[in-house]
């Protein structure tokens, strides 16, 4: 079964453009659960521009409550500065169920790359280790293509294939070689004994046809697209449609 989890970085960086609290993020998170989302994600990065350490601790104490998974990624290397304590910090104070590590930089607009794990795995070993000791699930970004297989060595339990080449292969109008190398690549993991996860520029345009291509995916991560969607057709309808591709995909 595929399960969605809806990333809720868009709507805090739109708070964050004026100020205050509106939109408030808890209750667009409540609106996402209530629709039938199976979990939550947001990725805090450390200039704040979107989700901040307060949006860690209310949205993992509503996913305790509701009993829904929360899923937290972040880029483990990323040195603690005032108002962001450090990935790690972060799982440790709020124990996610699952933590995403994303090798994206400070000054990066958005996540556009897997680890390369050939220079990366001996410095993953630990902070993996750290994160399983603390109950956490932990997933590694990964390119199509990429020696996912490597995740699985250094204690890793899933990868998340970034789907960006794929997303933008579909708009193009030619998906199938992307495609291919997104099945190829979850084969491979799932044949190491790894988890795959997905995420990066899905939509409602695309993501039937990748569940379709690419076998055993448990959990999509979507953000940027539901919320742009729902600004023309609303929060929890673009949520129950997610929900719908993804059932019958699992189906």
């Amino acid at each position: 079964m595929t399960r969605l989890s809806v990333n809720l970085n868009k709507i805090a960086l739109l708070r964050n453009a004026r100020g205050g609290g509106e939109p408030d993020l808890s209750r667009a998170a409540q609106a996402c659960l209530d629709a039938g989302a199976h979990g939550l994600t947001v990725h805090p990065r450390p200039d704040a521009r979107h989700a901040r350490a307060e949006d860690v601790q209310a949205l993992a104490g509503l996913c305790r409550a509701r009993d829904v998974e929360f899923n937290l990624e972040g880029n483990p290397f990323a040195a603690p500065r005032s108002g962001y304590p450090g990935f790690l910090a972060l799982c440790e104070q709020h124990r996610p169920h699952q933590a995403t590590l994303v090798p994206d930089g400070d000054g990066q607009l958005t996540s556009d790359h897997g680890f390369d794990f050939a220079r990366d795995a001996d410095r993953l070993v630990p902070v993996v280790a750290a994160l399983r000791a603390m109950g956490c699930r932990v997933s590694l970004f990964a390119d199509a293509g990429s020696d996912v297989a490597t995740a699985a060595r250094v204690g890793a339990d899933r990868i998340e294939l970034y789907t960006g080449p794929y997303a933008d292969a579909h708009a193009s109008g030619n998906a199938a070689a992307a495609l291919a190398a997104c099945r190829a690549s979850a084969l491979q993991a799932q044949a190491a004994g790894l988890g795959v996860n997905a995420g990066h520029d899905l939509s409602q345009g695309n993501l039937g046809d990748f569940l379709a291509g690419v076998p055993g995916v448990l959990e999509v991560s979507i953000g940027h697209a539901l919320i742009g969607e729902a600004l023309y057709d609303g929060l929890a309808p673009t949520v129950r449609r997610y929900r719908a591709i993804v059932d019958a995909a699992s189906a």
